[in-house]
């Protein structure tokens, strides 16, 4: 440790010198324990210190201090502490000696040493400070005191240092922290922006439309709907090539943006089909505003050097928000009435009506029809058995709602369920179907029953509370009951789902989400929400003969399901080769033709009595199988 010493007398160097030499008197110890008290650590600590090396520098005035501090800065070997003289004529005094050395050092410790000052203490600390910095000792001192004094100053100098280097590198790593959390944040912007926007316009893409239009059907007020398309677009594609149409659709959509409503939201939906949301006070106004649109679009172009008249149908619908209306349902109308402009002719704009969509008339009709099924007892219920892997064992049976018609004949659940989820009626529907089931299930020996349950019903604020009275009522353990729900069920409100299907879980009912692998949060879901297990839909098996994709979304599916300690069911499976890739990708549970049609309850009731099943397409059942779709499990 480098030790200043500053002093205008000879004989106080030699005192400097001797104490530095090892002397001690016999208050040494207590001196040692007022160091330890000041500066931390222990007696025999600081008294240990007192053995260090000590390098010392002499000078007998003010300046010569100043520049010695200053050439040990350069050479890199500061001084850890001077001891200062406040009388040295004819120099500097040390009160101003203190403040040059402190202006160049700031972490030297001072210790200005007198016997008699013109300062005090405060005025030296004022311009030589910190105050923790600066110390005083008066003549004539002992020689511990001064030992035991630039020992303890000269280790906390070296603990300040180490401190401040370390404050340094963390400082450092903050700034290299932040700079990669930036990063970070710039990427996922990014991926967010490629997920929700087009690549060729950079307009938001039917992602974000339909994200956008799902929002904007819950708020309140009239809204437009607008889909419009090019004119004569394969024109330009067939003749100047696919470069020239991406050109076209570049300039065509900067057209829509600059001319499309104050915070309309323009997308590009696909090839030449643009999607445009905007507020509207009526249906005139709409209109109105469609036709601003496509007469921007009515100019003549230049594309590649090459002059292309541009041109543009729309069709428009104008919806009030805050109804309960599907942003699909509003896409696929004003969809339809672009399709009756292009019929029409070029560019025209239609607005939706009615007459438009002969399967709005039908929809109601159905409806009204449903309303009036369960009380005309035309609703019944089909039992198809889930069964295990290896012993083909009955385990459960999945609960399927069938309606004979008087006017239709039997309808497919595929066109009554999304009615009745439109409307309040699938609620009534629902009930009725645990009403049915539940006294089935009684009678089977230890079998579950596995129940859909639509969005609209799994939304319904006393879902719990329902689910939990309607098996008390009936009987029935909440262990053998299995509910169905899909991504879409889930997907709204995903918080108050994980909320809901906890409770559900703890009460001891089983989860199972359905139609897993069509929904693109499903990796999300699967992580977030409690659940038994995996349903596959029907459409990855009926591929996976035929698409790689949908072998290894199946593969894939499997894997997941079993890394998380789920059960995976495949649904769909009607072949003896399905049945076979699927027990080599390791699915645990199977439904389907292969091993039975959705049956009647006694049938069911027989199965599950002889709980086994040999692999078979001969049982007895509803009717040959009805076409493959997606959705709701109670279509099947």
């Amino acid at each position: 440790m480098r030790i200043l010493i500053v002093d205008d007398e000879p004989a106080m160097h030699d005192s400097y010198r001797r104490s530095f030499a090892g002397q001690r008197s016999e208050g040494g110890v207590a001196l040692g324990t007022m160091a330890a008290d000041l500066f931390g650590g222990t007696v025999g600590e600081v008294q240990g210190e007192q053995s260090a090396d000590f390098a010392l520098a002499h000078v007998d005035q003010g300046l010569d201090a100043v520049a010695a501090v200053e050439r040990a800065l350069a050479d890199g070997k500061p001084f850890a502490v001077a001891f200062i003289d406040v009388r040295m004529p004819p120099g500097i005094d040390g009160r101003e000696t203190a403040q040059r050395i402190r202006a160049l050092d700031p972490e030297i410790n001072l210790v200005i040493v007198t016997g008699f000052s013109d300062f005090s203490p405060i005025e030296i600390s004022k311009v030589a400070g910190p105050t923790d910095k600066i110390f005083y000792i008066a003549k004539p001192f002992e020689v511990a005191e001064v030992t035991q004094t630039a020992t303890a100053l000269a280790k906390r100098w070296e603990i300040d240092r180490e401190l401040k280097a370390a404050r340094i590198t963390l400082a450092a790593q903050v700034v290299q922290l932040e700079g990669q959390s930036a990063e970070l944040a710039a990427n996922e912007s990014r991926a967010v922006h490629m997920a929700t926007h087009d690549s060729l316009t950079d307009a938001p893409n039917r992602l974000a439309f339909l994200r956008a239009l799902a929002d904007r059907t819950r708020a309140e007020g009239l809204f437009a709907t607008v889909m419009v398309d090019l004119d004569r677009f394969k024109l330009v594609n067939d003749t100047l090539g696919h470069l020239a149409g991406d050109a076209l659709i570049r300039e065509v959509c900067m057209i829509l943006q600059r001319s499309a409503p104050e915070d309309a939201l323009v997308a590009r939906l696909g090839g030449d089909e643009f999607g445009i949301l905007f507020e509207t006070s009526d249906e005139a106004a709409g209109i109105t505003a469609c036709e601003r649109l496509v007469a921007a679009c009515s100019v003549s172009l230049q594309v590649f050097g090459n002059s292309v008249q541009g041109g543009a149908s729309a069709g428009v619908v104008v919806s009030e928000g805050g109804q309960g209306h599907d942003p699909v349902d509003v896409m696929r109308r004003s969809d339809l009435a672009l399709n009756d402009a292009k019929r029409s002719g070029r560019g025209i704009v239609r607005l939706f009506d009615e007459s438009m969509d002969e399967g709005i008339r039908f929809r109601r009709r159905v409806e009204g029809g449903l309303s009036q099924a369960i009380a005309k007892g035309e609703l019944s219920l089909v039992y198809q058995p889930i069964v295990s892997r290896d012993a083909v064992e009955v385990v459960g049976f999945e609960a399927l709602i069938r309606w004979s018609t008087d006017e239709y004949g039997a309808m497919s659940p595929s066109t009554f369920i999304p009615i009745a989820e439109e409307s309040n009626l699938i609620h009534e529907l629902g009930d009725w179907v645990l009403r049915e089931a539940l006294p089935v299930l009684k009678q089977w020996p230890d079998q579950y029953v596995s129940v859909n349950f639509s969005p609209r019903q799994f939304r319904r604020h006393d879902f719990v509370g329902h689910i939990m009275d309607s098996v008390e009522r009936a009987g029935v353990e909440p262990a053998r009951l299995q509910i169905e729900i899909t991504e879409t069920a889930i997907f709204d409100d995903a918080e108050r789902a994980a909320e809901t299907l906890y409770k559900l879980r703890q009460m001891g009912f089983r989860i199972a989400l359905d139609d897993f692998g069509t929904g693109y949060s499903s990796l999300y879901n699967i992580r977030k929400f409690a659940l038994d297990c995996l349903k596959i839909d029907r459409s990855f098996i009926d591929g996976m003969s035929r698409e790689r994709e949908s072998a290894a979304i199946v593969h894939s599916i499997i894997h997941l399901g079993r890394a998380l300690g789920l059960g995976v069911i495949a649904e769909g499976v009607e072949t003896e080769a399905q049945v076979q890739a699927l027990k080599l990708a390791g699915a645990s549970h199977f439904q389907g033709y292969f091993f039975s049609r959705p049956v009647g309850a006694d049938v069911a009731l027989g199965m599950a009595g002889a709980r086994y099943l040999g692999g078979q397409d001969d049982v007895a059942g509803d009717g040959p199988p009805p076409p493959r779709q997606l959705g709701n499990g109670m279509l099947n």
